[in-house]
């Protein structure tokens, strides 16, 4: 094997320690003072401003595809009363994270990205550094809180439009009973996963944020280097968010039982 296709074949795993350690640094410049409490603040509203309405209006369409399956499938095995706790089973658990981080690093994370790598190539990256500032305690660690900040509120949001559009779209469609899909809720629902759905949008913020950030402080050849990085940044971050859906999920089966009806 020639040094040059070997150097192709190792280059993925060169990026992933980079990135790592990027995290690294990040996780440092967490505890670094002072906060920049001004920037965090702008770039939690700048990201909610960005998010919030494309989020609502997917959460309805999920709600209600998740409402049609489970109600369909429920409805084979005689279980109808079961719907509305299945439903809102799938929409804290799996759709309310998922939906979110799709949203916050399709919209947010991309801006983070196109943000950081026009800074990268105008040099104001080098510059700050000059004059002893840190870009990643100054820049990316406001935009990183922030991200998983409204990320968890994000969630909430999803979950709540979620299981209205489902609620709404099984009375209807499929002529459920309203009382027994609201007393079902708490049938084979727990609060723990209620927490789980805000632990995961939570690393998942954490994660775009930081994908992001990573592809645009390392952006170069002008222009289009910036866009290749949003574009990569995008989908680095759909990889790893279902990668880490998937080994969280598995973990909390492992270590929460559960609750049957």
């Amino acid at each position: 094997m020639s040094s040059v296709t070997a150097a192709k074949v190792l280059a993925p795993v060169g990026t992933a320690g980079k990135l790592f350690a990027f995290g690294l640094d990040v996780s440092r410049g967490l505890f670094r003072r002072p906060f920049q409490l001004r920037e965090f603040i702008q770039q939690a509203w700048f990201i909610a401003s960005v998010t919030i309405v494309p989020t609502a209006l997917v959460a309805i369409p999920f709600g209600a595809v998740i409402a049609l399956q489970v109600g369909g499938l429920i409805t084979q095995f005689g279980a109808q009363s079961f719907t509305g706790s299945a439903s809102v089973l799938a929409v804290v658990r799996e759709a309310g994270p998922i939906a979110t981080a799709l949203l916050v690093a399709g919209a947010g994370g991309s801006a983070i990205a196109a943000d950081l790598g026009a800074r990268k190539i105008r040099e104001e990256l080098d510059a700050m550094m000059v004059l002893g500032i840190d870009p990643i305690q100054r820049l990316v660690v406001p935009r990183v809180l922030a991200c998983m900040l409204v990320s968890v509120f994000l969630n909430g949001l999803v979950s709540v439009v979620g299981v209205i559009g489902g609620y709404v779209f099984n009375v209807i469609l499929q002529h459920g009973t309203p009382g027994a899909y609201l007393a079902s809720f708490t049938a084979l629902a727990q609060m723990s996963d209620v927490w789980q759905g805000l632990l995961k949008a939570l690393i998942f913020g954490l994660i775009a944020a930081i994908v992001a950030s990573y592809k645009g402080m390392n952006a170069g050849g002008g222009p289009k280097g910036v866009g290749d990085a949003v574009n990569e940044s995008v989908v680095i971050t759909f990889l790893l968010l279902f990668i880490v859906n998937f080994v969280m999920t598995a973990i909390y089966f492992q270590l929460i039982p559960a609750k049957t009806g």
